[in-house]
């Protein structure tokens, strides 16, 4: 059974200098949102979620995460997904600059001249991970609402899983090629990290990577694809704004597909960059016991101001791609999924991480409570989500501690466990409505 994924990349919310330029990156956003719809109806079928690899906003602001959380509500309406099966990884542009301190500054040049050494020493100092993650404050809000946390130990999650056939499983890796992101970076420079390069591979399970910065802009690109190569199928990029597509055979009767995107908003316009995205449908090949991977690559018409199929970027390649899946193979004798009555796709579910455990408040979280959780962390501010936390006696009126996003993250869980959702729902309501007047007034 075929699952259907929105792929955008690089939309960066908050970029534009002037009124005019906003109307036209405007336009085009409202553009894709029944492009979209009306491609996926092609299809038969609702999308099983979207995917977003990374550059969300532009400078990393929380006005901009807003701006973003509606749109993107819109697409998830308009392909017939829930707004939480919504996957995303950081780019450098959800990086407050304005965070990095002289201090912190030294910090990231002394982990791109020593490497892994020095990250671990960094990641493993309670204080200086905290100060670490601090750029990423309104991403860490935004992302986490979706329940795409950072892990703070630098670790990468692989938490979501979507099934294509009974006993096969994409389960898709997220990574932040974006840690050691600085006021400035060169290609080749930043490092992915040990333990981020090194995930599991699970019989009948294939691997898709979601990460902002391909492989040449990392310092340990050779490690990382040497992982990719053995663990992964898909490794799906963005940051260069011009889309590629490769299929590498690694060995026999296993293929590695790495496609880069275009931007779904660059910087500017002209004959090379335009507005991007992609349809990616994963489906399970019976005749190979392989994973199918079908790209229908989206791309801006300047002269009828409307999205096509991008048939340049396609010369040459096929739409449907069947990778040889060495993990599905060892996964037993599979099945093919028979639709429900009701016709739903396939949705990504969250599932047990052995290695980071960072789904564990999902699995025990109701679809309502994750509602909340979304509107809690990516609708209010960190001020009101406070307030809320003392009104349900989650924290002392007197505390004046900073509440760093993981203790955050940990009381409302703790509240939900309690059984306040409820309060904890009206108590949200109330924010977002009285913000909504504020910014009436």
């Amino acid at each position: 059974m075929a699952a259907v994924f929105i792929h955008l990349s690089d939309i960066h919310f908050g970029q534009e200098k002037d009124g005019g330029r906003l109307f036209i990156n405007d336009d085009a956003k409202k553009m894709l949102l029944s492009d979209a719809a009306e491609e996926v109806v092609k299809l038969g079928t609702r999308a099983s979620g979207i995917i977003v690899t990374g550059d969300i906003a532009y400078s990393a602001k929380r006005e901009e995460y807003v701006t973003a959380g509606k749109w993107l509500d819109q697409l998830a309406e308009q392909v017939g997904c829930d707004r939480l099966d919504i996957q995303m990884v950081p780019g450098n542009h959800d990086i407050d600059r304005g965070a990095i301190t002289p201090v912190m500054k030294f910090h990231l040049d002394a982990v791109r001249e020593k490497g892994d050494e020095m990250l671990d020493m960094l990641l493993d100092d309670v204080t200086q991970r905290e100060a670490l993650y601090e750029r990423f404050a309104a991403y860490r809000d935004f992302s986490s609402g979706y329940g795409c946390d950072l892990d703070v130990g630098g670790m990468y999650s692989a938490d979501l899983a979507v099934p294509v056939a009974d006993g096969r499983t994409v389960r898709f890796v997220r990574l932040n090629s974006a840690l050691i992101c600085s006021r400035s970076d060169d290609q080749g420079k930043l490092i992915l990290g040990a333990r981020q390069r090194v995930f599991d591979a699970n019989a009948g399970e294939e691997m898709v990577v979601l990460i902002h910065h391909p492989l040449n802009w990392l310092q340990d690109s050779d490690e990382a694809a040497r992982y990719f190569k053995s663990r992964a199928r898909v490794v799906i990029s963005g940051h260069e704004h011009f889309p590629s597509l490769t299929i590498e055979t690694i060995e026999e009767d296993s293929d590695l597909l790495m496609l880069a995107a275009g931007a779904t908003s660059p910087d500017g316009i002209d004959d090379k960059y335009t507005y991007k995205y992609n349809i990616l449908t994963f489906d399970w090949d019976k005749n190979n016991d392989a994973l199918a991977v079908s790209i229908n690559p989206r791309t801006w018409n300047p002269e009828m101001k409307r999205f096509e199929q991008d048939t340049t970027f396609l010369e040459g390649k096929s739409e449907r791609n069947v990778l040889g899946s060495p993990h599905f193979r060892r996964g037993g004798a599979p099945v093919a999924l028979v639709p429900s009555k009701s016709g739903e796709p396939p949705q990504a579910e969250p599932v047990p991480n052995s290695i980071t455990g960072s789904k564990e408040a999902d699995l025990s979280m109701s679809h309502d409570a994750r509602q909340v959780r979304l509107r809690f962390f990516r609708d209010l501010p960190e001020e009101r989500r406070r307030r809320i936390l003392i009104d349900l006696g989650a924290i002392p009126v007197d505390l004046t501690d900073h509440l760093d996003h993981t203790i955050e993250q940990r009381f409302f869980a703790k509240l939900v466990a309690q059984g306040c959702l409820d309060k904890l729902s009206a108590e949200v309501d109330s924010a977002i409505l009285e913000q909504r007047r504020g910014e009436a007034e």
